[in-house]
């Protein structure tokens, strides 16, 4: 029996114009009478997705930053933070990243220092709170991660840049755009890992819904682990299962009624 569903935002829970089908509500609410928690996954900020879901935040458990901050019911289940000296060294490479633009995420708040208007508005998309400062390597926060917003694409670009680090950090394509570098272990998986130690829930009794790279090791945390039918070419290789609609057709809800479980 199911008791953890696990989802992926951008991409997979949410279409292509970022937004939640009005269905998610009724059957989140379907999933609670039959004991099935659900949990929000994503690189977003802890903030974004708990103002996103605030009518129902006490119910769901989220694993934002990619798993490097875990909240339930206002209860921090799981955090692993980056080490700030090796930050300071993301950063600072990360400002020569060409039309690439660095973001620091701390648990209180993420923290930038361009004022670009087209990069602001990317963000906000993923970050509530945002602050602009002068100098990100002289921050009073625990740091989660270290995010370029890359415009020529994050997997042809700025990733060539720390790809050297991957065997010590984690270094994940999170988006087109994206790229998220984070302690080695922080990760979706492990988050999961965290949430079903904490709860009692097991490996066959978990679901798992991802579309993109940073969703990697969701893939081997439940039994019951989906790719979105138009998930990158690795996540299709590396899941379980295949929706079989793309997440503009609603694909992770209507999975969840295929499988019976509402």
């Amino acid at each position: 029996m199911i008791k953890l569903i696990v989802s992926d935002m951008d991409g997979t829970l949410l279409d292509d114009h970022k937004q939640l089908n009005e269905e998610f509500w009724e059957i989140e609410q379907k999933l609670t009478d039959n004991g099935i928690i659900f949990a929000i996954a994503s690189g977003r900020q802890y903030y974004n997705l708990a103002e996103k879901f605030a009518k129902i935040k006490d119910k769901l458990i989220f694993l934002a930053d990619n798993g490097s901050y875990v909240v339930y019911q206002d209860e921090q289940i799981h955090i692993d933070s980056l080490d700030k000296d090796a930050a300071n060294r993301f950063i600072e490479i990360g400002s020569k990243v060409e039309q690439g633009y660095v973001i620091v995420s701390g648990k209180n708040s993420a923290y930038v220092e361009s004022t670009d208007e087209r990069f602001l508005s990317e963000a906000g998309n993923y970050f509530k709170r945002i602050k602009v400062v002068e100098d990100l390597t002289n921050l009073e926060d625990t740091i989660l991660k270290v995010t370029i917003c890359d415009f020529n694409n994050s997997e042809t670009n700025s990733y060539l840049h720390f790809k050297a680090f991957e065997n010590d950090y984690k270094v994940a394509i999170a988006g087109k755009i994206w790229l998220d570098i984070s302690d080695w272990g922080a990760n979706k998986g492990t988050a999961i890992r965290k949430i079903q130690e904490k709860l009692g829930i097991s490996f066959e009794e978990t679901m798992v819904f991802g579309d993109y790279l940073n969703d990697m090791e969701m893939m081997t945390a439940g039994k019951y682990s989906y790719a979105m039918k138009n998930a990158h070419p690795k996540i299709l290789e590396a899941a379980g299962f295949v929706t079989r609609h793309t997440n503009n057709e609603n694909g992770v809800l209507q999975t969840i009624k295929e499988m019976g479980l509402v």
